[in-house]
């Protein structure tokens, strides 16, 4: 297939290689720099744009790309208080997109393990959990997409969990909005910014006697690269709007 790039840092760098590697041809590479060649004809010819720019300039791309009729596959975060924006514009047939806060296969098996743990954990309220996430020092968004996925899904699974928020002390705190008219308790999220890691997710289920923790280590991006090719492959021939669940029957 004809694969488009937007954004080319480290991520981009790593998926346009993996791409070649399973067979596919990129076609076009956006980056900054060169944002006319939306209009590009090598663009239009693509069959999918996988999305790894920053959340600055994320929606702008994936406007642009629905424009020239060429899929997105987006593994950008930071920018997902536009999405329903975005789902609109794929239910009213002006769009195919593919979102993920995570490809990797092995982080969205840790995902589907959190979302059974937070289950089990309605019954048994002793146990309340907190999240901590650690990633390399050029990551611009906290929480991390991946973290707020997770507490997301807790939230969806648990009763007692009725949203989540970055300690006090943080700098350019984030919380999330409460969850309907659930009331109860805030997930704790912090985060860690250090040298080149590609990514760690701890949940801490805590109790006065014990605690569950399940943690997710990344050791390489190229994990997040293939998953991201690999949703590119499986969207290839279908339309509107789908999530990285989807693509692994998770």
């Amino acid at each position: 297939m004809k694969i488009a790039l937007t954004g080319y840092g480290k991520m981009g760098h790593m998926i346009e290689q993996i791409a070649k590697d399973r067979g596919h041809e990129v076609v076009c590479i956006i980056d900054k720099d060169n944002t006319a060649d939306f209009n590009s004809e090598a663009f239009r010819s693509a069959d999918c744009v996988i999305e790894f720019s920053t959340p600055d300039t994320a929606v702008g791309n994936i406007r642009h790309s629905f424009a020239q009729g060429v899929p997105v596959v987006c593994g950008t975060t930071g920018w997902t208080e536009a999405m329903p924006e975005i789902k609109a514009l794929c239910d009213e047939g002006k769009g195919t997109f593919l979102f993920a806060s995570n490809f990797s296969v092995g982080v969205n098996i840790f995902m589907a393990v959190n979302r059974y743990l937070a289950k089990i954990m309605n019954g048994f309220p002793q146990y309340s959990p907190r999240m901590e996430e650690t990633h390399h020092i050029h990551k611009l968004d906290h929480p991390s997409g991946t973290a707020i996925t997770l507490a997301e899904e807790i939230i969806r699974e648990n009763s007692r969990i009725s949203g989540w928020c970055e300690p006090e002390n943080t700098p350019d705190r984030k919380c999330s909005p409460l969850s309907g008219d659930k009331d109860g308790d805030l997930l704790e999220i912090d985060h860690i910014r250090r040298g080149e890691v590609p990514g760690i997710h701890t949940i801490e289920w805590d109790s006065p006697v014990d605690s569950i923790t399940i943690s997710h280590s990344a050791k390489t991006r190229e994990g997040f690269a293939l998953g991201a090719v690999i949703a590119a492959e499986w969207l290839a021939d279908r339309k509107g709007f789908h999530t990285i669940g989807e693509v692994f029957n998770f």
